[in-house]
């Protein structure tokens, strides 16, 4: 399901001092190291927004797109700090409540850290999935912003 309209005309900009845009996202946020979500800047934000949701997902995955972080209901700010549970969150594709750093188990595989600015909090509950908060947000979003990573494992899988 596509969140955003040709009528959201405003656009964020998401940035992060861990990584530039289509850089190479450090083991530290990643399954390899301490697995902890990067900081993030948002600017543009629009005057009318009441609250933020971010989706991280792996569109390069083997069985379709996997999700990696859910977290919505995020008070307006525009810096997100490293290690943070700054809103709600969903049910990852992990099967878990929290930010799930990128762990590909071969080649390299972009993440896409997408930013919503919302005309209203989400008020879904805890554990939600991603097409409740799509359905939820849908009409909603007044910018949308992106930073894509990129991460090879240095270390495989073992059996």
């Amino acid at each position: 399901m596509n969140v955003v309209t040709q009528m959201d005309q405003k656009t964020l900009t998401v940035q992060s001092e861990a990584f530039a845009n289509n850089g190479l996202i450090p083991g530290k946020y990643t399954c390899d190291g301490i697995n902890i979500n990067p900081p993030l800047a948002i600017h543009g934000i629009p005057d009318g927004a009441k609250c933020l949701a971010i989706i991280v997902d792996d569109p390069d995955a083997a069985r379709g797109i996997w999700l990696h972080w859910l977290v919505w209901d995020i008070p307006i700010k525009d810096y997100l700090k490293e290690n943070s549970i700054p809103g709600t969150q969903g049910i990852n594709d992990f099967g878990q409540l929290n930010y799930g750093g990128p762990c590909p188990p071969s080649g390299a595989h972009r993440y896409f850290f997408k930013v919503f600015a919302l005309d209203n909090p989400i008020g879904l509950a805890q554990g939600a999935g991603r097409k409740q908060l799509e359905a939820a947000m849908r009409g909603h979003v007044l910018a949308y912003g992106e930073l894509v990573g990129l991460y090879k494992r240095t270390k495989q899988w073992e059996s």
